[in-house]
């Protein structure tokens, strides 16, 4: 890309997502790929490439120190699933993205509301964890989704938010799982020859912010309680998936 001005709300978008993934667990993919293409500062497919290694360093920050946390292997299982959907999501966003961008961004929009009101369900703990079964089912939904968007999340954070996990297991998890994404989908699209030199720069400047507001959420969350941040990223969910439903009728 010539023209780098989009560079800067990107990143600033980009430090905003981390800080609240980092403090919450999910949303940089929703907020990240809603806000950009809302605003058509680039591409669905670029930016769901930056999304990727964005995550991998925010994951990666604050996985450091904390991995004793993670369910190990409810983490594998669910990645095994995962990694083939990633593959059929990359192949359907390559068709689309070609002919059918306005679809595309209309089922992202769509997708980004549902998500929205899915973090807003608040699913009651159950009394024992789910099935091998559901999280092999979460991920593979979570893996089309990844494929097509760089994002994740719905699925995961509506079924891990549901175990009888301490919080702090289920967010590492869910940092987990989505580095664990990234990595097989930045793979996947450098061998199909997906990865241009502009998508690489632009990752390499979000990185330094990305590392830096990872810290920041770590280190100083945000005083409020966790169904008010539920609220807020509710909220903002709901306005980037409409606004982009709007844009694409």
């Amino acid at each position: 890309m010539n023209d780098l001005l989009p560079l800067i709300p990107f990143i600033a978008i980009i430090a905003f997502a981390t800080y609240v993934q980092t403090v919450t667990g999910f949303a940089l993919g929703m907020i990240v790929m809603g806000a950009v293409t809302t605003f058509d500062l680039v591409p669905i497919a670029f930016t769901s490439v930056v999304v990727s290694a964005v995550t991998f360093i925010n994951g990666a920050v604050a996985l450091k120190g904390n991995f004793d946390a993670v369910d190990t292997k409810r983490v594998l299982i669910t990645c095994s699933a995962m990694f083939p959907a990633i593959m059929g999501g990359l192949l359907l966003l390559d068709y689309m993205s070609s002919d059918f961008n306005s679809l595309l961004q209309l089922l992202l929009g769509i997708t980004i509301i549902a998500a929205g009101l899915m973090i807003m369900l608040k699913p009651e703990p159950m009394a024992k964890p789910s099935s091998n079964l559901m999280f092999a089912g979460s991920g593979a939904v979570a893996g089309l989704m990844a494929g097509l968007f760089s994002m994740a999340g719905p699925p995961l954070v509506y079924l891990f938010y549901r175990q009888p996990f301490e919080l702090i297991t289920i967010r590492l998890c869910l940092l987990s799982i989505f580095l664990l994404s990234a990595v097989g989908r930045t793979t996947m699209v450098g061998a199909q020859g997906g990865l241009t030199l502009d998508m690489l720069i632009f990752s390499a400047v979000c990185i330094p912010m990305v590392a830096l507001f990872t810290w920041i959420g770590k280190n100083y969350p945000p005083r409020v309680s966790p169904n008010t941040l539920r609220r807020m990223a509710f909220f903002l969910l709901i306005i980037i998936g409409a606004s982009l439903v709007v844009k694409n009728i």
